[in-house]
């Protein structure tokens, strides 16, 4: 498939979707950003509470092992 059709193609297509109205638009952009701002904060604590485990099991294998 050529370039040029193929980017034609893609124009066609985009002009046939049916893009949201900005009142339904701005609802959904809020969603995405709260829900990952909430997973962005679970992650952060989940990775530093296996942190802290993990340097918690270093320091008592290396006190173990004296």
């Amino acid at each position: 498939m050529k370039v040029k059709k193929y980017v034609g193609e893609v124009v066609k297509e985009g002009k046939r979707v049916r893009w949201p109205k900005r009142e339904e638009l701005l609802p959904a952009i809020v969603v995405v950003i709260v829900i990952a701002a909430f997973a962005a904060l679970f992650l952060s604590l989940e990775d530093w509470a296996a942190g802290s485990l993990l340097q918690t099991l270093k320091e008592a294998f290396q006190e173990w092992s004296k």
